[in-house]
């Protein structure tokens, strides 16, 4: 049936609306330093906009509604009127509207061979509220990196951060669907603070700057702990995310940027810190042994569930105002 219950899917959102914001520490830069014009972080925002408004055109709710499950909301729109809001709260499509257009399923990724449900569900997003909760802190966190670091390496740290959230999703999530990009929204906030750590010696004010991104992702993450947000996708998100941001995010050392001003008979100093380099190789053997371990483990179709019972609490945490439900 075309108007399949939210609830009674069990459809995930990846992030609910949460508050994001990206550090304001001062570092010493070297003048030559170029300053990037950000342009994919606002095609990826006109991207996921223009998908759902595909969502809701092929949802096309009156149609595909029966009489039980109620009326369609704001019914001007039509065809892109929204699911009832005791199926989908967040003024969206219904759940098998999304599931056809690609969401996370475990059963269609295991068995289906349909491994590019892993990267589809990031461009995915359960309603308006979800939409927009989630590209307002994609555009205040993502504009600002990808002018620093350029459209590559944000790109990239985007993009893996979001398959990296999937494949931890669907480790747990077996009876759920899941969809949203705040899994690549964690990935950039953990590559901003594996950024502040290896490039500790060029900042200032660090004390501050680390305390308020630590605050900002520990609450972001106690966020998913409510029922329906998948917080394993944002978790595998940052995890993925921090382990790039000390591959990619590297700076020089304030004494090599600092080398135009030195005496000619001074030696200058090393580019980079050997910590740094220790960091990158470190995070680069634990990315690619995450990775394999992960997808080894989910083509197998093994239960992470029963490898970490505990885990569940991660995602949700039953409380005396709602229940988790399964898995």
């Amino acid at each position: 049936m075309a108007g399949e219950d939210l609830e009674s899917r069990g459809a995930k959102n990846r992030g609910n609306g949460y508050p994001s914001s990206y550090y304001s520490s001062s570092y010493y830069q070297d003048t030559s330093e170029k300053q990037w014009t950000s342009w994919l972080i606002p095609a990826f925002v006109v991207a996921n906009v223009v998908m759902f408004i595909l969502t809701m055109y092929f949802n096309n709710c009156p149609k595909n509604i029966t009489s039980s499950q109620g009326h369609c909301v704001a019914g001007g729109l039509r065809r892109f009127s929204f699911q009832p809001l005791r199926e989908n709260p967040l003024f969206g499509p219904s759940s098998s509207t999304l599931e056809k257009l690609g969401a996370l399923d475990w059963n269609k990724v295991v068995h289906g061979h349909q491994g590019w449900r892993l990267i589809s569900c990031i461009w995915l997003h359960a309603g308006v509220i979800h939409l927009l909760a989630n590209m307002f802190s994609l555009l205040f966190i993502g504009i600002r990196l990808e002018q620093q670091f350029g459209f590559v390496r944000i790109g990239v740290i985007y993009l893996v951060s979001g398959f990296g959230g999937s494949v931890l999703s669907c480790l747990f999530i077996r009876s759920n669907i899941s969809v949203g990009a705040s899994g690549a929204l964690f990935g950039l906030l953990g590559a901003m603070l594996s950024e502040l750590i290896s490039n500790w010696t060029i900042y200032s004010n660090k004390a501050a700057a680390l305390l308020t991104l630590v605050i900002i992702i520990a609450i972001n993450l106690a966020v998913g702990i409510l029922p329906h947000v998948d917080n394993f996708a944002h978790i595998g998100g940052f995890l993925t995310g921090f382990l790039l941001g000390f591959v990619l995010l590297l700076r020089p050392q304030f004494g090599w940027v600092d080398r135009h001003n030195l005496p000619a008979n001074v030696p200058s100093k090393s580019k980079h810190k050997t910590y740094q380099y220790v960091l990158w190789v470190v995070s680069l053997v634990l990315l690619v042994v995450g990775f394999t371990v992960g997808l080894v483990m989910l083509f197998q179709g093994v239960n992470a569930y029963q490898r970490c019972h505990w885990c569940r609490y991660l995602s949700c945490v039953p409380t005396s105002r709602w229940n988790c439900g399964s898995n």
